[in-house]
């Protein structure tokens, strides 16, 4: 039987942790609280979650913080950021400094519910893939190469730091060459999400990201391209 996934909460206001443990273990997880920042930065790295559901308005120190601190650890660990603030600005901040999603309070539980397991299944299928792929690099365009098993990704020999997310866009993109996917496309097939509302700006803020790592000249990109009013492809 499979392991019960663990999705740590992090959040100060009680009644929201109450809520969101009853129904996620209604759904078969497994859950683990913290109520402040510094106890979610140290639980995330001794409990070692499935996922992470972040609150940005934290004691002692704010979501943006503690995401930034476990991507400079090296944790790849799915972050949805919590935030009850509308402003575009935040989501593109916490997309930025590496986390897999956001969602706005306040939010429907079947919609937060939707996005966990997507993000959860998601990883589990990124995991799935590396362990069957080739040890290899393999060049996909130009000077630009990807090792799927250890999901590095190199341009003219040089390692690039992707967030995971940006990662999975690359490989998916890249091969599937010169076809054209929609943002929704992308956001079904790369976010996992059936659903997606206006979130499609958040395929819009990784592709932008993407481009600045991997192209040499982000405003005139070769890699990753748009065709206007039907979405990006990758070209070769």
């Amino acid at each position: 039987m499979e392991q019960p996934k663990t999705v740590l909460i992090v959040e100060d206001e009680k009644n929201i942790v109450d809520i969101l443990r009853f129904n996620l273990q209604r759904e078969g997880y497994q859950t683990a609280e913290a109520y402040d920042g510094e106890e979610g930065l140290e639980k995330a790295r001794t409990a070692d979650p499935d996922l992470i559901l972040l609150d940005v308005m934290l004691p002692k120190m704010n979501g943006f913080d503690v995401c930034r601190q476990l991507r400079e650890a090296g944790s790849s660990v799915p972050v949805i950021i919590l935030t009850a603030r509308e402003e575009e600005a935040d989501k593109v901040f916490g997309l930025e400094i590496g986390a897999d999603d956001y969602i706005t309070k306040p939010f429907s539980m079947r919609e937060l519910l939707a996005r966990v397991s997507a993000n959860i299944r998601r990883t589990a299928m990124a995991a799935a893939a590396a362990a069957a792929a080739s040890s290899s690099a393999m060049p996909v365009a130009g000077d630009l190469s990807i090792n799927t098993d250890s999901h590095q990704v190199f341009r003219a020999g040089q390692a690039i730091d992707l967030t995971q997310r940006e990662y999975e866009l690359l490989t998916f993109l890249a091969s599937h060459p010169n076809k054209v996917y929609s943002r929704v496309d992308l956001m079904e097939q790369v976010w996992n999400y059936g659903y997606v509302g206006d979130d499609v700006r958040t395929v819009d803020v990784t592709v932008r990201r993407l481009r600045e790592k991997i192209e040499v000249d982000p405003a005139n990109p070769v890699f990753i391209l748009t065709r206007r009013g039907a979405g990006y492809y990758f070209a070769v």
